[in-house]
């Protein structure tokens, strides 16, 4: 079977070779360079923490345990650290740790004493707080990700276009035809579109409806901010989330930060504003030791892949069968689980934990509304 698949994200690369497994003949077409999308602004929390409706959480849950099947150097399955201090946050943890322990999700309340044995540069919050670990979650280092399923893809004949910008998918009985902003054309039997936040462009090409909700305009619901600070003496081993701020090891002494309650003022459009940078290093000695004087090294607008009605969009678009689009917001979570049920239902088999989440439901009107900005202290 020839395949030809759209974006090479993550998700692209996690499709390609899984189709490559399959003894597919893969070209993947990048219209940039691989992960220069959504893959390399991520938080890139492995988790399925606060992902609703019962269906996502189920998706997501058997998306964890996919990541704990493909070790490598990239994977950090070192759990997830909250911890509440506000009535508000401690009866939000409550509800959630009970909802989680009923559908089967590994949580543990811990003592004060045991988070600090966990990160003992942890800043103790104020007395009564409340801490939750969740051990089964981690985190990877996406880019490094990307690059072993891209490599698998490509060790096992792939081949890798960037530069590629799609301008047309034709569809016939006999196949798919790929026609590029260049001219060049690519033929195959089915087209994977993995195009992240260009979903929707693309998959209008090709005839189907695939609401995405537009950054430029859609706020917090697609828009964060996301800084790398400069190497500090700090030990933090795992994602740690909080009220006012999300911190994870970047590598090499960095950190990742992420402050939801200032994700309002996130504008792709523009750099990230200097007392929004003052804002959040501020925020960082009051939660880790060893962070005073931390400085800047990179920040960004990170910029979600979202379906209009925030959940997992996979499945054929078209009657034909030769247009499988596919399109979430938690790509880096789910792309080691979407690289074997993708490449399944290619070849003709279904799978359970994607059915619920078929195109069709925006032609047909079942899709729910958009979703509203998350308030909570972490996310994927």
């Amino acid at each position: 079977m020839r395949v030809v698949v759209i974006g090479a994200g993550v998700v692209g690369s996690a499709v390609a070779a899984g189709l490559t497994r399959r003894g597919a003949q893969v070209t993947v077409l990048e219209a940039r360079t691989p992960g220069a999308g959504t893959t390399s602004t991520s938080v890139a929390w492995v988790n399925a923490n606060n992902k609703t409706p019962q269906a996502y959480f189920d998706l997501n849950h058997a998306a964890v345990w996919a990541h704990h099947q493909l070790p490598g150097d990239w994977f950090f399955p070192t759990g997830n650290l909250e911890y509440a201090v506000t009535d508000g946050h401690k009866e939000q943890l409550a509800a959630r740790v009970e909802r989680l322990v009923g559908m089967g999700y590994p949580v543990e309340r811990v003592t004060a004493r045991r988070a600090l044995a966990l990160e003992p540069d942890l800043v103790p919050p104020p007395a009564g707080a409340e801490f939750v670990f969740f051990p089964v979650e981690a985190y990877v280092q996406p880019l490094r990700l990307l690059g072993r399923l891209l490599g698998e893809a490509r060790d096992a004949g792939a081949v890798v276009e960037c530069g590629a910008e799609v301008a047309g998918v034709e569809t016939s009985p006999s196949g798919v035809k790929v026609t590029l902003a260049d001219g060049r054309t690519f033929a195959g039997d089915v087209v994977v579109t993995c195009a992240g936040r260009w979903t929707q462009r693309v998959a209008a090409m090709a005839g189907a409806q695939v609401p995405m909700l537009d950054p430029a305009v859609s706020g917090t619901v697609t828009n964060g901010f996301l800084v790398t600070t400069c190497a500090v003496p700090a030990r933090l081993s795992r994602v740690l989330t909080t009220a006012g701020l999300n911190l994870r090891p970047d590598g090499g002494g960095r950190l990742l930060l992420q402050s939801l309650p200032l994700d309002g003022r996130a504008d792709p459009a523009v750099p990230v504003p200097p007392d929004v940078l003052d804002a959040m290093l501020a925020l960082l000695p009051d939660v880790l030791r060893g962070t005073d004087g931390a400085a800047v090294e990179r920040a960004v607008v990170g910029q979600r892949a979202m379906p209009g009605d925030g959940l997992t969009v996979a499945g054929f678009a078209d009657p034909g069968r030769r247009v499988y689009t596919l399109a979430t917001h938690s790509g880096v979570t789910l792309a080691p689980l979407l690289m074997g049920e993708v490449a399944g239902e290619v070849y003709g088999e279904e799978s359970p934990l994607l059915a619920p989440f078929r195109p069709s439901r925006f032609a047909d009107g079942t899709a729910g509304p958009a979703p509203t900005p998350a308030r909570r202290p972490g996310q994927q």
